[in-house]
């Protein structure tokens, strides 16, 4: 079943990738660099590596402290120094780009970024990531890719690619998961068996768990400028729209379909199955059994296992439907980025890449924080994730969404966080503080079309 689900999935998101028109749009240059020498064995290298788990406490950090400390193990003449963004942001990753351009304008940026792919247009065109094709060889990319065993799945081999050459190399990928307590659907008369499968499935299972044990609802972490646009671009989908259209020129998040979202979540916070809480407040009222589903990223799986303890039970689900509709999940996620204009640093920097992304590293993502691993091969071997994939009952679920999934689609252009944050602000403003859906949604839209490329026109 795994070999099938894992075949599917790739040729399904590999379609829907080349569908999307993402890297098809430029008006920056791609100059090429320098081939960086092979480091001297005896040839001591200091980097930095910026990237927004370390920002994460619990299984993030503690999970990418352990792999800096076996890179470093393995690599005695290279020292790195791992750092969150710079920022005070709930969210770390939302600080990302803001932390890159502070440094990169003071002329000392980190040597590898960990940046989402809804940042990749303007992590090229504009940051001016370094091509990976022209700094190691194309040859020494591809064979990264390749693997000693286990290659990346054919759709995620491109996510960081522009105009046919390698800037990033894709890095952790996750899907919406609908996560519950079982202890929580017991108490309040549910079956913990058959979670719910639709978007009213969950408004009434919220609320029988409100209504019988005192504890919260349910939570979607897709609705707050916190969260971006990943998985609320997963909702619009799955109500049969999208935020913006397939050519990636006109804004369309005022259409019909996200206004009855964005509806449907108000109605969940008007009515009171449904907190008004922060992204991060809901983990962690999730995460202390005070909840009683959140819709989430497969990422939190191993700070929600941590949190249940032999407390409560963990249950996981793919994530609702629209009524008569097909769900449609997006895929969160980031890539690796070299920004050093040092070449030892350059090279070291690729040798910390591969690394993270080697079959090793990706053994030890997936199992203890939950992240999808790329090397989908793994989950088909003893040594490897095999024995993992049979006993862990969220996986099979986040499996077989993928058969549906359709990637994060970005903003173009240089504003795209400011078109981003705009949609999402006036999500939030509708969904927690009571703003009219339509109204909110379309005076956003007015005003980030403007910040289109060619003004929307």
């Amino acid at each position: 079943m795994k070999r099938t689900l894992l075949a599917a999935c790739a040729a399904t998101l590999l379609l829907a990738t080349s569908a999307c028109g993402l890297g098809t749009e430029s008006t920056g240059s791609q100059a090429s660099v320098s081939r960086v020498p092979e480091l001297k064995p005896d040839q001591k290298v200091s980097i930095v590596f910026e990237s927004y788990n370390f920002g994460q406490a619990g299984a993030w950090t503690d999970t990418f402290n352990e792999l800096i400390a076996a890179f470093e193990k393995e690599h005695p003449n290279i020292s790195v120094t791992a750092q969150k963004p710079q920022g005070n942001s709930a969210n770390p990753a939302t600080d990302t780009i803001s932390s890159l351009q502070s440094q990169l304008t003071a002329g000392s940026p980190p040597d590898v970024v960990q940046l989402g792919f809804s940042d990749l247009d303007f992590t090229v065109n504009q940051l001016k990531a370094l091509p990976l094709d022209d700094l190691v060889g194309k040859d020494t990319v591809q064979a990264n890719f390749d693997g000693e065993e286990y290659p990346y799945a054919d759709s995620a081999r491109t996510l960081g690619d522009w105009k046919g050459k390698t800037y990033g190399v894709p890095f952790v990928f996750s899907t919406p998961m609908l996560y519950y307590n079982k202890q929580l659907f017991t108490q309040a008369g549910l079956d913990p068996e058959h979670p719910p499968a639709t978007w009213a499935e969950v408004r009434d299972a919220a609320k029988a768990i409100k209504d019988m044990t005192g504890k919260d609802g349910a939570y979607v972490d897709c609705l707050t400028k916190a969260a971006k646009d990943w998985c609320f671009q997963a909702l619009v989908r799955s109500a049969g729209g999208r935020v913006i259209s397939e050519d990636r020129s006109k804004l369309t998040f005022a259409d019909p379909p996200s206004v009855e979202v964005v509806r449907t979540m108000q109605d969940m916070v008007r009515t009171g199955v449904m907190p008004n809480r922060t992204q991060m407040q809901a983990v962690e009222s999730f995460a202390r059994g005070d909840l009683g589903m959140i819709l989430e990223s497969s990422a939190i799986q191993g700070t929600f296992l941590k949190g249940a303890g032999d407390k409560w039970e963990l249950g996981a689900a793919a994530m609702p439907s629209f009524e008569g509709r097909q769900a449609i999940p997006t895929n969160s996620g980031a890539a690796l980025f070299v920004f050093s204009q040092d070449q030892a640093k350059q090279r070291a920097a690729w040798e910390l890449i591969e690394f993270l992304t080697s079959e090793r590293a990706y053994t030890t993502i997936a199992t203890k924080i939950g992240y999808l691993p790329l090397r989908t091969g793994l989950v088909n071997d003893p040594d490897g994730l095999e024995k993992w994939a049979d006993e862990n009952p969220y996986l099979e679920p986040n499996l077989k969404q993928l058969e549906h999934l359709e990637p994060w689609v970005s903003m173009p252009g240089a504003s795209y966080l400011q078109i981003r944050d705009g949609m999402m602000q006036a999500v939030e403003n509708a969904v927690y503080q009571g703003a009219n859906p339509a109204d909110s949604l379309r005076s956003a839209q007015e005003e980030a079309s403007a910040l289109l490329p060619g003004g929307g026109k």
